[in-house]
């Protein structure tokens, strides 16, 4: 008589167990992967805003400007909690709807909404408007901190938990950087 092939109901359900368990222990490091790349998305779109607002300071060799806003619409206001950021020539108060354009007024460069990247994040900044010259620098003299961290559970590393928050530093002289405030002194990407 033939050897009947394939697999038993117990040999069935003792693999479903075992990828049960895995899947089980996988969940809450994906978790923590999940919000740790929301985080780093936010504070990269940030970055890259304000790098944006600097460089075209420079090339238009003019003033540019940098700003947290609440929303993309016309009825937009500065917020040091806004994740939307507009780059404009002008101030973009009540005008950032409108499209980017060199002549008309605010004389938007680049608009981001916050839901296009990390809705799941939190923005805290010093101060809600960056104004960069034609040199590159800062033109007010308080240097910006703006830290990003998620809010959908979870602590930053630097209280203990496990979402590593990140901090964008600018500086008077216009250096702009992204740093970990997690990590020890001495560290390259320390704070």
């Amino acid at each position: 008589m033939k050897a009947m092939r394939g697999f038993s109901l117990i040999e069935l359900i003792i693999a479903m167990a075992i990828l049960a368990v895995l899947i089980g222990l996988a969940v809450p490091a994906f978790s923590d992967w999940l919000r740790n790349a929301r985080v780093r998305t936010t504070a990269e779109s940030v970055l890259n805003g304000l790098q944006l607002a600097r460089a075209e300071a420079v090339r238009r060799n003019t003033t540019v400007g940098f700003a947290l806003v609440t929303t993309v619409d016309d009825s937009c206001a500065l917020d040091t909690a806004g994740p939307n950021w507009v780059v404009s020539v002008d101030d973009p108060v009540g005008a950032c709807a409108t499209a980017p354009s060199d002549t008309v007024a605010p004389r938007i460069i680049q608009v981001r909404s916050g839901a296009e990247g990390s809705s799941a994040t939190t923005v805290a900044a010093g101060q809600s408007f960056y104004l960069f010259n034609g040199l590159g620098r800062l033109t007010a003299a308080p240097t910006g901190v703006i830290d990003v961290s998620s809010n959908t559970g979870g602590t930053c590393m630097a209280g203990g938990g496990e979402v590593r928050c990140l901090r964008i530093v600018v500086q008077l002289g216009g250096q702009i950087r992204m740093c970990d405030p997690a990590l020890p002194a001495g560290d390259a990407q320390a704070c």
